[in-house]
C-alpha cells in the first residue's frame, strides 16, 4: 500500500532520527511513502481551532487536499497532528457549508477537496494492515529480555468515535501488542492511559502543575514496573517524558528519573538492523544501554 507521509512540525525540525526510522521502517512491511509536499501546520488545538474556525478548516482542507490529489490516504505519526487532521475532516465531511467554504479559500491555488482522503495513525497502519506477525518476522534482532511500558497518545483514543481505532479505548492494546512482537516484555501500571503532560496548553500555560502530574506517572512506572524502556507513538509524548526527567531530577538533586524514550519506529528500525546513529541518535535520556541490548542482540 502507499500513504501521504504527514510530518508535521516536530518531527523534522527536532527529531529528524524520528523522521529517518519511518522511512526506513515501512517500506521494509509494505507500506510505500509519499512526501506531503507543501503541506502546512496541522494546525495544532489551542491555535486555530480555539479562535478561527475558517482557518482551522482551511488549513486541514489545504492538507488533505495534498494528500487527495494524489489519490492517498494520509499517515500520521504525531498524535495532535493525527486528531487536528482527523477531527478537521469529519467537520468538512460532515458540512457541506464549511466544506464550501474551505473550497473558497483554496481555489486560487488551483485545489478542491471532496473529503475522499482518510488519515491514519502510524500504529493503526502497523497494526491493522501490517500486522505483528509480519513485524515478528521481518526483524532482525529483539527486545527479548528488555520491559518496555506504554505511552498511549491521547489524541489516538479520544474523542473515540471520531479518531479512535481501538475496540475499547479504556483498554487499548494496538501499542502493546506490536511492542510484544519485537520480544519486549509490556508492563502495565496504574496510570498507563494517563497524558503524558505535555499538551501545550498544560505544559505552557502551568507548567508547575504539568511537571507534578508527569511525575506522578513515571513515579508509577519506576514504582510498578521493571520498565527498561518507555514506548511512544507521538512526537509530543517523545519530546516531553524524554526532557521532563532532566527537569525532575535536577529539581529534586536525583537522578531517579532516567528512563529512555523511543518511537516505536525507532525500536523497530533498530531491530531491523538500521544504523543507530541514523535512527535512535536525538535524545535527552541516555538510550545506550537498550540500544547496546538489541544491536548486540
Amino acid at each position: 500500500m502507499e500513504l501521504c507521509l504527514f510530518l508535521g512540525c516536530n518531527t523534522p525540525a527536532i527529531r529528524p532520527d524520528v523522521e529517518r526510522a519511518i522511512r526506513a521502517t515501512m517500506p521494509e512491511l509494505g507500506v510505500d511513502l509519499a512526501d506531503a509536499e507543501g503541506y502546512v501546520c496541522c494546525p495544532a488545538f489551542g491555535s486555530f481551532p480555539s479562535t478561527d474556525d475558517d482557518s482551522y478548516l482551511a488549513s486541514s482542507g489545504w492538507n488533505l487536499s495534498i494528500a487527495e490529489a494524489k489519490g492517498l490516504d494520509i499517515m500520521v505519526q504525531c498524535g495532535s497532528c493525527y486528531s487536528s487532521l482527523r477531527m478537521g475532516r469529519d467537520h468538512l465531511a460532515h458540512d457541506e457549508e464549511k466544506l464550501a467554504r474551505v473550497n473558497e479559500l483554496i481555489e486560487l491555488t488551483g485545489r478542491k477537496l471532496e473529503c475522499k482522503t482518510k488519515v491514519r495513525h502510524v500504529s493503526e497502519i502497523l497494526y491493522n494492515e501490517v500486522g505483528p506477525e509480519k513485524i515478528a518476522k521481518t526483524i532482525k534482532k529483539n527486545l527479548n529480555g528488555l520491559h518496555g511500558v506504554i505511552q498511549y497518545p491521547c489524541h489516538t483514543l479520544f474523542p473515540s468515535e471520531i479518531v479512535g481505532f481501538e475496540e475499547s479505548p479504556r483498554e487499548p492494546k494496538a501499542l502493546r501488542i506490536l511492542t510484544e512482537a519485537m520480544g519486549a516484555t509490556v508492563d502495565h501500571y496504574s496510570r498507563e492511559l494517563q497524558c503524558c503532560g505535555g499538551a501545550g496548553g498544560f505544559s505552557k500555560s502551568s507548567p508547575a502543575e504539568a511537571t507534578e502530574f508527569t511525575k506522578t506517572k513515571l513515579d508509577a512506572i519506576i514504582e510498578e514496573t521493571k520498565a527498561d524502556f518507555i514506548v511512544v507513538s507521538c512526537i509530543t509524548c517523545l519530546m516531553y517524558l524524554d526532557n521532563i526527567q532532566k527537569k525532575l531530577n535536577e529539581a529534586e538533586g536525583t537522578d531517579k528519573y532516567h528512563i529512555p524514550v523511543f518511537d516505536y519506529n525507532q525500536l523497530l528500525a533498530l531491530c531491523m538492523g538500521f544504523d543507530p546513529k541514523q535512527v535512535a541518535s536525538i535524545c535527552t535520556v541516555p538510550r545506550n544501554k537498550v540500544i547496546d541490548r538489541i544491536t548486540a542482540g
